[in-house]
């Protein structure tokens, strides 16, 4: 979505040149892979920072594009809601130290953004969905100012013809009806972006998905929805549901535009192909130049097969890049925003290391295990967090076993390790992220279960809404200050 758009209606016979052109774009894509040497390269990382703006009672302030305005930081752009920023942070080579430099990415973004957002009366929060957002807040005018988002909350409303329904359970239950998709907005996350040699992509990105749930179970930030306590990591499930173009959950065989994937891949070709034969096109815009015509003088940009995975969320999503000489990335995008940094990066960390430990050691671990367990893994994670119980192969290429996610996380560790050797990173720059994930795993003390505790001890004295704000003001100080979330104390009484 990051394509500029400069319309909002379209008619019958823009989608139907726009799907030709996503064929052809696919058959051009088919030919630069075989192409000897493309995306050739070493690993690299970058990531997106989303963060909320919040003003000094703790709600969010719907003030983007002036502090955007404020600042000359080309990093920076606004996101879907009006409290939303985001940082398009610089990316590195995995080999050495990448997450000291994400870290430093990620503090000068911080700064530059709390420095701008302060003129306005705002604070930045590292929060995987604000306590404080109230329904009032996301219905109406909630969405930024941009072409892009209204057409694509016009498209998906045209395919659904009906308003988005969210019912989400947890300790609470939240039903309700939204009218756009400024629900999504709600939900913000660290995205981290790492390139990948196309013939190592398959089994990489298969790796990447068997982590992805048990890194989930250790990371939620994000059990507070419009007051009520739902899942440790909410977001998941209120991004399916607030761009779901289903008329019926599920029905007819249909393939939620959000999801974690149907099947261990054997190509990079395949998520492409998925996505084109799968989902129709939301944003029929067409490039001046085709893609046929585009290769026969140089690299083609594949604009329209770009927009349109822009408009498919998988949560570990592939990217067709032209920039330096063409490559292939996966976008992890299940990981909340905060609590701090340091967490971020740990997260980022082990899921990166468990992949590439799996992937190195027993490419052809998938034969033997279930994509549909892992698939409900992945849920399961979302919904319990560190309560919950996830599968993991006994011996990759044996049968899986289920495990308390906690002693996963411990088993996993070392491996998370190795694979982070095997791919050149520093043990200096690894080891105390990944010491940072055993401590959280270890107590218990995730984003999630230090909002959840100190909500209770506030509601003791306090009404919901009061307490909600009570909470974040503190949770505020503890990630601003930096400590990882599992040595955060309790708020004072």
């Amino acid at each position: 979505m990051g394509l500029e758009i400069d319309r909002e209606e379209f008619a019958d016979a823009d989608y139907e040149r726009f799907a030709a052109r996503l064929r052809e774009s696919l058959a051009v894509l088919g030919e630069l892979l075989e192409r000897p040497g493309f995306g050739e390269g070493k690993a690299t990382v970058g990531a997106e920072l989303e963060v909320s703006l919040v003003d000094e009672a703790a709600r969010p302030l719907p003030v983007n594009s002036r502090v955007l305005a404020d600042t000359v930081d080309p990093r920076l752009t606004f996101e879907l809601d009006r409290w939303n920023l985001e940082s398009n942070l610089r990316h590195g080579t995995l080999e050495g130290t990448p997450f000291g430099g994400l870290r430093d990415e990620c503090i000068g973004a911080l700064e530059e953004m709390a420095r701008a957002a302060a003129l306005h009366g705002g604070r930045v929060a590292m929060i995987g969905i604000l306590p404080t957002l109230t329904q009032a807040d996301l219905d109406g005018d909630a969405m930024t100012e941009a072409m892009r988002y209204r057409a694509l909350s016009n498209s998906l409303l045209r395919l659904r013809e009906a308003p988005f329904q969210l019912d989400i359970r947890g300790e609470d239950a939240l039903q309700l009806a939204c009218e756009s998709v400024a629900y999504e907005g709600a939900g913000t996350s660290f995205q981290l972006h790492l390139r990948i040699n196309p013939k190592r992509f398959a089994p990489a990105h298969n790796a990447l998905q068997l982590a992805t749930p048990v890194m989930l179970a250790v990371s939620g930030n994000s059990p507070l929805l419009l007051g009520r306590r739902l899942w440790a990591e909410t977001r998941i499930a209120l991004f399916k549901q607030a761009v779901d173009p289903r008329r019926a959950r599920g029905s007819l065989g249909e393939v939620s535009r959000v999801s974690f994937g149907e099947r261990w891949i054997e190509g990079p070709l395949d998520l492409f192909a998925e996505n084109v034969a799968v989902h129709p096109p939301l944003l029929p815009v067409l490039d001046d130049e085709g893609p046929r015509e585009a290769a026969a003088h140089g690299l083609p940009a594949l604009r329209e097969l770009r927009l349109h995975q822009g408009t498919v969320w998988r949560w570990n999503r592939a990217i067709y890049d032209p920039a330096e000489g063409g490559h292939l990335r996966v976008e992890l995008r299940s990981l909340p925003a905060g609590p701090t940094v340091t967490d971020m990066l740990a997260n980022v960390a082990f899921q990166i290391g468990v992949a590439f430990c799996v992937s190195r050691e027993d490419p052809g671990w998938t034969r033997d295990v279930d994509f549909a367990s892992v698939h409900g893994d992945f849920y399961r994670a979302a919904q319990s967090g560190l309560a919950s119980r996830l599968s993991w192969p006994e011996r990759l290429g044996g049968a899986p076993e289920r495990y308390d996610a906690p002693a996963l996380v411990e088993r996993l560790l070392p491996e998370a390790q190795r694979g982070l050797d095997l791919a050149g990173v520093d043990r200096g720059d690894s080891a105390p992220l990944l010491a940072c994930v055993e401590r959280r795993s270890r107590t218990g003390r995730t984003g999630a279960a230090w909002q959840l505790r100190n909500l209770a001890r506030a509601e003791a004295t306090r009404p919901r809404g009061e307490a909600l704000a009570w909470m974040l003001e503190h949770y505020l100080e503890r990630s601003e200050a930096g400590e990882p979330v599992d040595g955060w104390s309790d708020a004072p009484a």
